[in-house]
Parts: structure tokens; C-alpha cells; sequence
């Protein structure tokens, strides 16, 4: 669709939309509507907080009033909005802003060794949506610009908001949607009080590898108070975490044959690892308000987090299928072979290290202006930066050197939906058979690699600065008009340090000093039985294994440093108008946003590294329209219409590129391949509309949801035309008639659609009948439909899900509470952590999480006034987490990781 289309067509929906609110007159009875139905303008701006509806006839506290809030959130916003809110001080509904976010209508997450820490939002991957802190963009922990959710602790957070629909104020808004954590506010809460928590985990899969545990714990404390005379207030929050997560994974290297009955799919290899996870991590918040004087208010907001990350990952790599047949077939089915034997099969024993270590700070500085005469003034600095660490070391030992030395294994084996379980003849565990070596000649097969280091070191900083005047108006259509601006700076960068493990003093293969060892890690879950375990670490400090730094061009190739610097101007009006029988609230608006980005590294002519810098300046122009009409019957309709866009991935821009003369056509031109710093963003032509139903005091509502997006600029792998303007050609090279040629990278492409349907609701039983007062259910449904077209190709989106569900059933009286919750989401390409730390995108299988709470909360008055205690179990159904090579067939497992189910036990104590 052109631009002119989309206008076209939005002027066209906005007048039909007009013209249905004038026609309609059975609802015209009653001009004005009540009081509680004015609502105030969406707040992206991270000063302005909103103000809670209160209810004076319904008192509710707990999980109850988190969703009344929830409630009170999206009826009063002029977005499309979903949101959660803490139950009290310190104390979200879930045990991770993840696994609450999730649970939103049309949100759903992925897990990463059991945490949910990746949030897709209407079905779509965190490539296309962006998070904020306080309204402030932030610096990410990985190597894109998703911001991975278990780097925030749960207990400093008060309130997400989740933009499914932009205003132009909404700084840092995605293509998909945006997420705001936000952080208490001193004055607005408007109490003294002291919260402290703690509380005990396990997880029943227990300590699977040696020198793992499988209990843990957190505890965490929150301090808000007011003083001289309510003019200032501090809250401070810390929350620590050290707690294990187990894992046992079946991972296949892929599937040899066609599926044919000539050539039926049998597993071609196996890297199945046990990984055991400690999670350490330290959450610090601090807020300081001062209202300077009855106009001047200050604000300034603190936040740090370390992160702490280690794994021990232990298992064995079993060359099968693609490196012959097997030696017996047994069972043969609709082209797959269900089982069979393998034979001189010489296994690579694994003891490998994964360990993340993070470090963001974020801290910003707030001036509001509001003398009371129509006209507001704020400015905000921020800053963010993250500094991460990211060590993988791979480590191997077998019963010989090089393929065809040593004792061999002949291993029977049964494939099914599950993965596959082995029938082996050796025993991994004997340190007498199992020696450090190169088992498989990788190494090519004269020099043993006995492993391999790779340390990602990664920098992130990210400078912000905002400027907005408001100008309110009496009476008239147009309510209030805003201009502003924001400029935000951000550098992020990644070195590779690489190296091959090679044995001390030149040997083939070592004994594993018995000091070293740490005992056996059981495999029986594939049937392998135990493996001999250490800690490669050990054995790099002790000179054991040395380290020789590797500089090749694929390991150069993977630096890059990557500038941007993003314009934001923006001028919106809102909206605020009694029609025939409502209310017409809402804005207009536009932002117009320049783009400056750099990279600078290292690109190679003819394998040659070379310093060079390459970018782009462009600007993008996004108008968008957002309409509310609330009527006395609590029915509120939505109609937002916008052009939206999403920086692409950072690592995408970097400027590392290989390229050559191609001499082989008739006119000599330029091919190379790699990252493309001149890649712009996804673009998209949307439109929502809402039906919104509200009830019970405001407690309860049930919405219908429809949204089109006509994405216009896609990103994918392709080859384009590329101007090799300051890059240096290859020495000695034949002269090209011209600097244009080609690149095979990721490039901004063709697009197509998401469209799709959500339907979300919450319900107090009592509003039925008293006689099930505290019961109620919430939760929601999402279908959605992609078509993006790559070329000739028509591909899926990363992340996209067709169905996303879920739902929660409460109970909540008289300081008992209980609660279920289940998530679904189908099938979806997910992101696989690679080792390396490269993703690898999966076809995920359809999962179903079921999660349950009880507590009780001590009633005011009583001794223990002030105490809530609680228990949770998650995973209950011990769901898997898994990806198959063939869409229609689920016996060919690439993946399939257990997490286990997880109880919990904790308390919060409120001090009154």
C-alpha cells in the first residue's frame, strides 16, 4: 500500500467513524456523561503520572485490586493499552515482570532455561517492540534491541503498561507495540512504609550436574516516606536474587534423508547436554521527588542491576546419521526411522561453561512545569548503559585421538516425539577410558582442538534528552496542544575474544588429573548413563588447557560498532468533545524523526582487514490518530489509525563485509557479503479498532480487539544492489566500471500483513450474584495472521504465534487467596541461544503453562498485621520447551528441553 493509499483511507475510516457517532441516536438520551467516564490523556511521558480510580463503594486489595487498577488503567488511557499493576509495595502478582506481562491479552513469552524473559506481543517477536524504563528508553542485554525481562526484578516494580497503539508524544514506540516498567513514585503514593520479602525455591528436577543445587532463594525491601511538609519523598528498593534452574535437553543435529521410502529421515547427530543454571542477581532503585515550589516539581530516578549468570552445561556429541548409515534398521514409519543401531560410533564427551555476566545502569533527571495558567514545560535527561560479558567454553575429551582412534561405541537407538534414547556400550564415566582430546580431528586432525573459548564483550550506552510544552485550552473541540522534542544517542559495540584449547606441551591426548574431577553427571534421561564431569576452567587456570587466540576473518567479522543518533520532533493535539450521546476523547498528531547511523570496523577486501566507517541519514515521518467514545453505558470504542516504525537490529548494521571482484561475468563487478550499515527500519500502515464493555464499578470489563498492519518495509536475508563508496577495493585488483554491486545481507525488502483478532476480559463473580464474592476469572484470546513476502519468498515472522491464550481463575476473601493460570501459545519461530551466543531460529512446538498460587494475608489488628505468606508452583504440567526440523512432522526433534516444575514458598511483611 503507498502512503497516499494509506492516508486516503485513514481520512475515509475517520469520517465513516465520525459519521456512525452522529447517526446513532439510541444512545443520545443523555448528552453528558458521568463523571468517572472523564478520562485523562495517554501518559508516555515518563513525569506525568497517572492517577488511580478509586471506587468508594468497593474496597478491594490484593490480586483484586492489581486488576481493578489494570482495569481503571485501560478505561481511562486514549491509547489501546494493557497493563499490570503490583498487588502492593514490592510485590507484582507473579514472580517475574515476564510471567506478568504474559498474561496480558495478546501477550504471551518465550523461556530461557525456564524463565520467561522474551515477551512477543499480539503474537509477533520482541524484534518489533521496544521497552522503556520510566518512559526512558534503555540499553539491552543482549545483542539486539529486546530488552530481556529477569534483568528486572519483579519486587522495584509498580506498574507495566503495555502500548499496543502510539500517540506522537510516545518516545521509543515499536512496530508491534511498546512496554513501559514503570517505578514508584514517593509523593504520589503518599505514605510512609517499610516492605521486606523473602522467599525459598526448588525445583524438582533436582542438582543434575555436579556442584549444582537445585534450592534457592530471594529476599528484597522497598522504603518509601515523605517529609518537609510533603514536598519531598524517597523510595528505595534493592532485591536479591540466587537461585538454580535445571534443565535436560535433547538437541539433534538435524535429520539425514528426504523422508522418502528410498531415503527415510534418521537422526544425523546428537549434542544432548544437562545444563544447571545459577542465576545471581542484584536489583537497586532509587526515586527522589521535590516539589520545588507549587509549580516546579523534580524528579530523579536511579536504577542498577547485576546480573549474574552461570551455567554448566555437560553431555555428549554423537556423530550418527550423517556420517553413514546405520549399521541396523528396525523400524521404519511414513518415511522416518524409528529405530535402529549405530556402530563405531566415537562420542566427544562434553564439559562446557556458558556464564553471562551484566551490568545496566540507568539513571534520569526530570524538571515539570505547571503554574496552573494553561501552559506545562518538562525536560528529562537520561542515561543507560550496559556492560556485559558473555563466555562460552567448549570443552572435549573422548577414548582417543582423531576419527578411528580409540574404543568405539555401537549404540542402539529410538526416535520418536520426544527426541531420541540411546543404547550405548561404553561407560562415559571411567576416567581410565575418557581422556581430554580431540576426538573427531576438528582440529584437522593433527593438531588436537580440545576445545574452544569464546568471550562476547559488549557495551551499550545510550544518552536521552526530552523537551515538551503543553498549551491547555478552554472549550472548543481541541482540549490542549503539544509540541516537543527528544534526541537520542546511543553507541553500542561488540569485541570477540577468541580462542582454540589446545593441550599442554603439544600432546595428543591428557588424562583428566583426578583433582580436577568433580564426579559423574547422569545422562540416563537419553539413556546414556553417567559422564565423567569437570570444570574446564580449572584446567585453563592450571595451564592444562591452552589458549591459543584465533583471528581468522570469521572470528573478526563478528566485531562491530555501530552510533546512532535519532531526532524525534512532534507536535499532537488532544481531543475533548461532547457529541450526540457521549463523550469524543482522544489525539492527532505527527513526529518527525531523523536518523544519523554509523558503523565502524573492520571490512575485508579479498580477506584483507581494513578500517573503514559507513552509514546513512534519512528521516521518517509517522502521523497517527487515536479516537475514544465513551458513553453513559460504560461502552467505550476505539479507533487508532498510525504509521509506525522499528530500528532494526543493531548487530544487523555493523559494517563488517567481505567482498571481492567477481571477474567471472562479462563486466567485472563487486559481490561481497555481511552486515549492512545502511539498513533502515520495519515500517507499517496500522489501524485498531476497540469495543470495550466496562462493569461492575469499573472492576470489570470484556473488549473486543481488531487490528491491520500493512508492513511497507520489511527486513530479511537477501542480495541488493550496494554502493562500495568508501570501501577500499581489494590490492591489486581488477578495476570495476562501477562502485555499485551486490550484498548478501539482511536488507530492507518487500513487506506484507499482520492482521488479526483479541478478545479480553475480566470478571468478579460478583457482579453476578453475591454468592460468589471473591471468585472471578481474567485472561484473554488472540489469533493472528501473517503474510510477509520476501521477493518470491513468503516467509514467517521471528516469534509469530497464530493463537495466544490465557487465563486465570481467582478466589480472594477474607485474607485467602488462591489462583490458576494457564498460557498458550501455537507454534511459532522462536530464537534458540546457539553456543557462541548466535541465535538460531526454530520452529517452535505449541506450549501450554500452568501456574497456581495460595496465600493468606493476616487481617488488619491481628498480631501478625501487616504479614502475607504465600506458595507457588510453576510448570505444574512440567511442559517442554521444543522445536522440530519439519513443520508437519514432530518426530523430527531438533529440540527438547525439560525445565521441571518449580515450588516456591515466600512472605512479604508490610510494617504499618
Amino acid at each position: 500500500m503507498r502512503k497516499s493509499d494509506f492516508f486516503a483511507r485513514l481520512s475515509l475510516t475517520s469520517s465513516a467513524f465520525a459519521l456512525a457517532i452522529a447517526a446513532n441516536p439510541a444512545l443520545a438520551q443523555d448528552t453528558t456523561p458521568p463523571e468517572d467516564n472523564i478520562t485523562e490523556e495517554a501518559n508516555p511521558n515518563p513525569t506525568v503520572e497517572e492517577e488511580d480510580v478509586d471506587d468508594p463503594e468497593i474496597v478491594v486489595t490484593g490480586f483484586r485490586e492489581s486488576l481493578a487498577n489494570a482495569v481503571a488503567t485501560k478505561r481511562r488511557q486514549e491509547l489501546i493499552v494493557e497493563s499490570v499493576s503490583a498487588e502492593d509495595i514490592g510485590r507484582l502478582p507473579d514472580a517475574s515482570i515476564g510471567e506478568s506481562i504474559a498474561r496480558l491479552p495478546g501477550i504471551t513469552s518465550q523461556r530461557l532455561n525456564g524463565r520467561s524473559n522474551v515477551i512477543s506481543i499480539r503474537g509477533v517477536g520482541p524484534d518489533f517492540s521496544q521497552t522503556t524504563l520510566n518512559g526512558r528508553e534503555q540499553t539491552s542485554t543482549g545483542d539486539t534491541r529486546a530488552v530481556e525481562f529477569d534483568q528486572y526484578p519483579s519486587e522495584i516494580v509498580n506498574q507495566v503498561v503495555v502500548y499496543k497503539s502510539p500517540s506522537a508524544n510516545l518516545i521509543g514506540q515499536g512496530l508491534i507495540g511498546t512496554i513501559d516498567i514503570r517505578t514508584i513514585r514517593p509523593l504520589d503514593y503518599g505514605e510512609q512504609v517499610l516492605a521486606i520479602g523473602g522467599r525459598a525455591s526448588l525445583t524438582d528436577l533436582g542438582a543434575l550436574n555436579a556442584g549444582s543445587t537445585n534450592k534457592g532463594y530471594r529476599v528484597n525491601g522497598t522504603f518509601v516516606d515523605q517529609f518537609a511538609d510533603d514536598t519531598m519523598g524517597i523510595a528505595i528498593a534493592a532485591a536479591y536474587v540466587d537461585e538454580p534452574y535445571q534443565n535436560q535437553e535433547f538437541n539433534a543435529w538435524g535429520y539425514a534423508g528426504d523422508g522418502s521410502d528410498a531415503s527415510p529421515r534418521v537422526i544425523g547427530g546428537s549434542k544432548s547436554f544437562v545444563t544447571s543454571t545459577q542465576l545471581k542477581r542484584l536489583g537497586l532503585m532509587g526515586t527522589f521527588q521535590a516539589e520545588l515550589t507549587p509549580e516546579w516539581m523534580f524528579t530523579l530516578d536511579s536504577f542498577y542491576s547485576n546480573f549474574d549468570d552461570d551455567q554448566l552445561k555437560r553431555g555428549i556429541e554423537l556423530p550418527l546419521g550423517f556420517s553413514g548409515a546405520p549399521t541396523s534398521i528396525g523400524t521404519v514409519s511414513g518415511g522416518f526411522v524409528e529405530s535402529g543401531t549405530f556402530s563405531n560410533v566415537r562420542g566427544v564427551i562434553r564439559n562446557d561453561i556458558f556464564a553471562r555476566q551484566a551490568d545496566l545502569y540507568s539513571f534520569g533527571g526530570n524538571l515539570a512545569y505547571d503554574p496552573d495558567n494553561g501552559w506545562n514545560l518538562f525536560v528529562d535527561l537520561s542515561y543507560s548503559r550496559t556492560d556485559r560479558n558473555e563466555l562460552s567454553i567448549e570443552s572435549y575429551s573422548g577414548t582417543g585421538f582423531g576419527s578411528g582412534n580409540g574404543a568405539a561405541d555401537t549404540i542402539g537407538f529410538q526416535s520418536g516425539p520426544t527426541g531420541t534414547f540411546f543404547t550405548p556400550t561404553l561407560d562415559y564415566s571411567d576416567p581410565s577410558l575418557i581422556r581430554l582430546t580431540d576426538p573427531q580431528g576438528w582440529g584437522g586432525g593433527v593438531i588436537p582442538q580440545a576445545g574452544y573459548y569464546n568471550n562476547r564483550i559488549l557495551d551499550d550506552e545510550l544518552r536521552q534528552a526530552r523537551i515538551e510544552i503543553e498549551r491547555e485550552l478552554n472549550g472548543g473541540f481541541i482540549s490542549a496542544v503539544r509540541v516537543g522534542g527528544n534526541i537520542t544517542d546511543r553507541d553500542k559495540s561488540l569485541t570477540p575474544d577468541e580462542s582454540i584449547l589446545r593441550l599442554r606441551g603439544g600432546a595428543t591426548e591428557l588424562a583428566i588429573p583426578q583433582q580436577f574431577i568433580t564426579g559423574s553427571t547422569d545422562l540416563t534421561y537419553l539413556g546414556l548413563g553417567p559422564i565423567l564431569s569437570y570444570d574446564p576452567r580449572d584446567l585453563i587456570e592450571a595451564n592444562i588447557l591452552i589458549l591459543e587466540p584465533n583471528i581468522v576473518q570469521d572470528v573478526l567479522q563478528k566485531a562491530y560498532s555501530v552510533s546512532e543518533t535519532v531526532s524525534t520532533l512532534y507536535a499532537m493535539a488532544d481531543i475533548d468533545a461532547v457529541v450526540g450521546f457521549g463523550e469524543l476523547t482522544g489525539n492527532i498528531g505527527v513526529q518527525a524523526i531523523n536518523a544519523d547511523q554509523s558503523s565502524s570496523g573492520l571490512a575485508f577486501p579479498n580477506g584483507v582487514p581494513t578500517p573503514v566507517e559507513a552509514g546513512d541519514n534519512y528521516w521518517d515521518y509517522l502521523p497517527s490518530l487515536n479516537l475514544s467514545l465513551r458513553m453513559p453505558s460504560d461502552t467505550v470504542l476505539r479507533f487508532a489509525a498510525r504509521r509506525e516504525l522499528q530500528r532494526p537490529r543493531l548487530d544487523d548494521m555493523r559494517v563488517a563485509i567481505g567482498y571481492g571482484i567477481d571477474v567471472s561475468v562479462p563486466t567485472p563487478i563487486i559481490r561481497g557479503g555481511g552486515g549492512n550499515p545502511r539498513l533502515r527500519p520495519f515500517e507499517a500502515n496500522s489501524v485498531d479498532f476497540n469495543v470495550e464493555q466496562y462493569f461492575g464499578g469499573g472492576d470489570g470489563y470484556v473488549a473486543l480487539q481488531l487490528f491491520y498492519k500493512d508492513i511497507t518495509e520489511y527486513i530479511a536475508g537477501t542480495r541488493v544492489d550496494f554502493d562500495y563508496t568508501g570501501f577500499p577495493l581489494p590490492a591489486n585488483a581488477v578495476t570495476p566500471p562501477s562502485l555499485i554491486g551486490t550484498l548478501d545481507t539482511n536488507a530492507n525488502v518487500d513487506g506484507g500483513e499482520i492482521k488479526g483478532v483479541e478478545v479480553g476480559a475480566t470478571l468478579p463473580f460478583d457482579v453476578l450474584t453475591p454468592m460468589l464474592s471473591g471468585f472471578g476469572i481474567t485472561g484473554g484470546v488472540g489469533y493472528t495472521e501473517t503474510k510477509i513476502q520476501d521477493g518470491d519468498n513468503v516467509g514467517s515472522i521471528p516469534g509469530y504465534s497464530e493463537w495466544v491464550a490465557n487465563g486465570t481463575v481467582f478466589y480472594e476473601n477474607s485474607g485467602f487467596n488462591a489462583r490458576a493460570s494457564a498460557r498458550h501459545r501455537s507454534s511459532f519461530l522462536g530464537d534458540f541461544t546457539g553456543f557462541g551466543g548466535s541465535p538460531t531460529r526454530r520452529l517452535a512446538f505449541t506450549e501450554t503453562i500452568i501456574d497456581a498460587q495460595v496465600g493468606y494475608d493476616f487481617p488488619e489488628g491481628s498480631s501478625l498485621d501487616g504479614l502475607s505468606i504465600y506458595l507457588q508452583g510453576q510448570n505444574l504440567t512440567d511442559e517442554r520447551f521444543a522445536s522440530k526440523a519439519v513443520a508437519d512432522d514432530p518426530r523430527t526433534v531438533l529440540d527438547y528441553q525439560i525445565y521441571g516444575r518449580r515450588f516456591l514458598g515466600g512472605f512479604t511483611y508490610r510494617f504499618r
